[in-house]
């Protein structure tokens, strides 16, 4: 885990000042919402002036200009700001064209003056603004939930004082003390004092980890027990907290394909729409004979359609949704890297998994106990008593299976270890030997196969041949679960990899319901499995691998999609994985593939909502039936309604 720092490529924003545009953020959504009421306000007693008295065009116009400056300053300079760099047709451009133009328009002989609809406009365009402001700021605080993991200060010796500071403030190889209760603010070594830590928001594991002097500690963990004093080998950019928070506030930055679609469909659509209204504007009056009385007509319903058509509701709901989607799976534990990846969880129809740390714990624990001329009980604690001493993990089964046997007063002397065969060792009066049969042929003892799958230890007492204890991977309690819930949503090939045995694949295969399974299988080997897989797949279909991330590398590097377990523990698996599932639960998988279809097709909806209610009133704006009302309504309203369809996502 200490080492799970150096390799994120991501272009670091210093999650330092974070916290500044986050007041920041919320500072301009209070001033917009005060300035819209505000404008309001002005609005409707411009209204009620040009209502009461009878003032000429210009002083309206003086009248009008207030509210109208007040509220489309920002805009009119975003506008200016995209024509000085050439990116001339922004939202803000084509806002900016119609509200000018219906302050002008007024001024042409025969024309009705059109002040009230340009500042409402505006308005209303703020209020989209607003809307969109407040839920990209709801989608980064779901996203922020992971900042629990980031500490807000840090206590530093300094001159053999404590003083408390912002973790930033922090320079490298200084001594940080870390009381219980605190979250670890940087990463660093531990100097003096032992402690366990927690490191649950990282990792998902809930085991405390215990950590003494020499130990590396990474930040984001919760110090629980002792007081440490920590010298820091890191800067708060650098450490591990910063770099996964890095890691997910870049996540919205990888274009999602029907992302990328709008893109370059506001592009192209953006000209073509300018285009069309001035020849809408230019062309009938051309035609009607009469040019001058026709051509405020028809200026206005060009200007109409300019608003209608502007793409913000399809530019502004697809990206939100795709970070509401983000922000939703990372409340669940779910890391997805970009919103690309969403798509392709979407379109996931084949789910290849690795069998050990994946489907099952990775740990051994005794399975059954079949003693031959002793109790069970006996039976473990004699095997317990041997295997007291050995690093083996079998060892460790044995002991956890059988854990108080420091309290009942046996001797254990003479221990051996004979290599590749098991352990011999005096308890008691009795010469107990632990291992396999090859250990129980030398000392002359009548083993028997048992039909238990699963490594088998064999014990003799005295020579005599005593039974046997069975111990077994244990399959994860919701791996069955995962591969049923994939199976309903329909993931047509599940697959199993595993570098174990075959008659132990096929059991654990069994057990879960998989009928695909490969076993025995070196690294290369998997990835050649894998090539197999994805050339048997259709074309839009995406396949998916799940590793728990330390030799599963280049086979997540190979998926469409490489889904890492619990993996912030393996650099590897962070840097090859699209998507880490935080905790060691393969049924996070089902749940992240269904977040990615609901968000895929919150998306889709936002689209058609969208282009449908713009086309409507784009036709009815070219045939004159239109306001500038219900133009405004087909921009900022549709805006409104797919930005709180997007809002869904994040649930």
């Amino acid at each position: 885990m200490a080492h799970s720092h150096h390799h994120c490529h991501c272009d670091s924003c210093g999650c330092g000042h974070h916290e500044h545009h986050h007041e920041h953020e919320h500072g301009s959504l209070r001033g917009q919402l005060v300035l819209i009421v505000v404008t309001a306000l002005l609005l409707a007693v411009a209204v009620y002036i040009e209502k009461t008295f009878q003032l000429a065009t210009w002083q309206l116009l003086l009248l009008y200009l207030v509210p109208y400056l007040l509220i489309g300053r920002e805009t009119l300079h975003e506008a200016a700001e995209g024509l000085m760099h050439g990116d001339a047709f922004n939202e803000h451009f084509l806002m900016a064209v119609a509200t000018v133009g219906a302050l002008c328009i007024g001024f042409l002989p025969g024309a009705e003056t059109q002040f009230p609809e340009a500042v409402f406009v505006m308005l209303f365009f703020q209020v989209g603004e607003l809307f969109e402001g407040y839920a990209e700021g709801k989608s980064r605080d779901s996203i922020a939930h992971l900042m629990d993991i980031r500490p807000d200060v840090a206590t530093v010796e300094r001159d053999g004082r404590q003083t408390t500071v912002n973790p930033t403030d922090v320079r490298v190889g200084e001594t940080i003390v870390v009381k219980p209760g605190d979250k670890v603010p940087l990463d660093g070594i531990i100097i003096e004092g032992c402690t366990s830590l927690n490191t649950v928001a990282l990792t998902g594991e809930s085991v405390p980890r215990d950590a003494g002097e020499g130990d590396e500690v990474v930040s984001g963990c919760i110090n629980l027990s002792g007081v440490v004093k920590v010298r820091t080998t890191k800067s708060f950019d650098e450490s591990t907290a910063s770099k996964i928070i890095e890691l997910v506030e870049h996540a919205g930055e990888r274009k999602s394909r029907s992302e990328t679609f709008i893109r370059r469909f506001a592009r192209i659509y953006t000209p073509v729409v300018v285009l069309a209204a001035v020849v809408l504007a230019v062309l009938p009056p051309l035609f009607s004979g009469d040019f001058m009385t026709a051509f405020p007509t028809w200026l206005y319903r060009a200007l109409m359609f300019l608003v209608v058509s502007c793409p913000c509701a399809l530019v502004i709901s697809v990206p939100l949704t795709f970070f509401g989607g983000l922000g939703g799976a990372s409340r669940r534990g779910i890391l997805i890297k970009g919103a690309n990846f969403i798509d392709a969880l979407s379109h996931v129809s084949t789910v290849v998994m690795d069998k050990t740390g994946t489907l099952t714990r990775g740990q051994f624990a005794v399975e059954a106990v079949h003693p031959d001329t002793c109790d069970e009980h006996h039976l473990l604690h004699l095997a317990a008593h041997v295997e007291h001493y050995s690093t083996h993990p079998i060892g460790a089964a044995l002991r956890d299976a059988f854990p108080d046997e420091s309290t009942d007063g046996c001797r254990v002397t003479d221990v051996e270890e004979i290599a590749g065969q098991g352990i011999r060792a005096r308890v008691g009066d009795n010469v107990v030997c632990v291992g396999g049969t090859r250990l129980m042929e030398s000392v002359g003892a009548q083993w028997h196969e048992c039909d238990h799958v699963g490594t088998i230890i064999h014990v003799a007492i005295d020579g005599d041949y005593a039974g046997h204890i069975i111990i077994n991977d244990q399959v994860k309690p919701d791996s069955a679960q995962a591969i049923r819930q994939l199976r309903e949503q329909g993931v047509m090939r599940l697959v199993m990899l595993t570098g174990d045995r075959h008659e132990v694949a096929h059991h654990v295969a069994q057990q879960l319901g998989i009928t695909e399974y490969h076993a025995g299988l070196m690294p290369a080997d998997k990835v050649e499995c894998m090539n197999q897989i994805i050339d048997a797949k259709a074309e839009k279909e995406c396949v998916a691998f799940v590793g728990d991330g330390i030799n599963d590398a280049p086979v997540l590097a190979r998926a469409d999609v490489g889904i890492a377990m619990g993996g912030l523990g393996s650099d590897a698996a962070i840097e090859a994985a699209d998507v880490v599932l935080m905790d060691d639960r393969p049924s996070k998988l089902a749940t992240a593939i269904a977040i990615a279809r609901r968000t895929v097709g919150i998306a889709r909806q936002n689209v058609w909502l969208a282009i449908g209610i713009k086309a409507a009133v784009l036709v009815l704006a070219a045939i004159g039936c239109a306001t500038m009302w219900m133009a405004v309504f087909a921009d900022v309203g549709v805006t409104v309604l797919a930005v709180l369809n997007a809002m869904r996502a994040l649930r």
